[in-house]
């Protein structure tokens, strides 16, 4: 929703508030906090998770990072960056979802 939020903030300015990046925060927190979790009970519980489930959360963490180092170049674009950049760790934690079901 964040990404949704983002994008729409890109074309129209009323979407340009505070809490777009209060809600974005918040977003890529939960990436950390989840990932952390996740490796919390792999690691203490000896929980086996597939592969390509710790594979996409570690890639969720290394794009929120992109992201956010990025904000500086394009400053311009900033909502855009961060749009697509949400909906990307969307896609990312939708994709991990999905693969750790099997």
């Amino acid at each position: 929703m964040a990404g949704a939020w983002a994008l729409a903030a890109n074309s129209w300015p009323s979407f340009r508030t505070r809490a777009l990046w209060w809600f974005t925060a918040f977003a890529e927190l939960a990436v950390f906090v989840q990932v952390g979790l996740g490796v919390g009970l792999v690691a203490g519980q000896h929980i086996k998770a597939p592969q390509f489930h710790m594979f996409y959360g570690f890639v969720a963490i290394i794009a929120v990072g992109i992201i956010y180092s990025y904000r500086a170049q394009l400053r311009h674009r900033l909502y855009l960056l961060y749009g697509l950049g949400g909906l990307f760790v969307m896609g990312l934690g939708i994709r991990a979802l999905l693969v750790g079901r099997t």
